[in-house]
């Protein structure tokens, strides 16, 4: 005959059973937690500092400083430039972008239209919603890739505005050219009579 060892169970001390649930409980919200990140996120602007005033509308062009990334790593694609202007005044600091559809991605084309003077703002848009996975030839984004921008809005104005602007600014710059400026004949270049 075979002999079975037996082995009393200790019974579970009052508050434990409670402790096991908590702690499955715990597990099953962080792994639905670390889940949740790992999904990509959808288009979204995140107010960093609030701006002031009406958005852009639809044909008004915003003018930006801006800081483009790539979601996953962070590594920077794209910084605007502030370009000097030999006429100051015509126009705000910062890149300009039109508020029109196809003149820039999708999702920076209706970011700019969530956005207010002087405001700072974070932008995530994926990959649907900027190049894809048909980047621009050259660019260091790879396909598929989800972008975040950091925009901060300078200033903007309608579109009217800026051309009668640029117009001012070329003809300035016309007539620095024809009085010897940096770019026109200087007195040593002048023809002799």
């Amino acid at each position: 005959m075979t002999e079975v060892t037996r082995v009393p169970i200790q019974p579970v001390a009052k508050g434990s059973l409670t402790k096991i649930w908590l702690g499955v409980i715990i597990a099953i919200l962080l792994g639905a937690g670390l889940a949740w990140a790992a999904v990509p996120k959808g288009f979204s602007v995140d107010t960093l500092v609030a701006g002031e005033g009406p958005n852009p509308q639809e044909g008004d062009m915003v003018f930006v400083r801006y800081k483009g990334m790539l979601a996953s790593t962070g590594e920077v694609f794209d910084e605007s430039q502030d370009i000097p202007l030999p006429v100051q005044g015509v126009f705000p600091e910062g890149s300009p972008f039109p508020v029109e559809k196809d003149a820039t991605i999708e999702g920076f084309y209706l970011g700019l239209q969530q956005m207010q003077k002087g405001g700072k703002y974070e932008l995530y848009i994926p990959a649907e919603m900027a190049y894809g996975d048909a980047p621009p030839p050259g660019a260091p984004i790879p396909p598929g890739a989800d972008l975040k921008f950091e925009v901060e809005v300078v200033d903007f104005m309608t579109r009217e505005m800026f051309d009668r602007n640029l117009s001012i600014l070329q003809r300035a710059m016309q007539s620095q050219m024809g009085a010897g400026g940096p770019e026109g004949p200087g007195p040593e270049a002048a023809p002799a009579n």
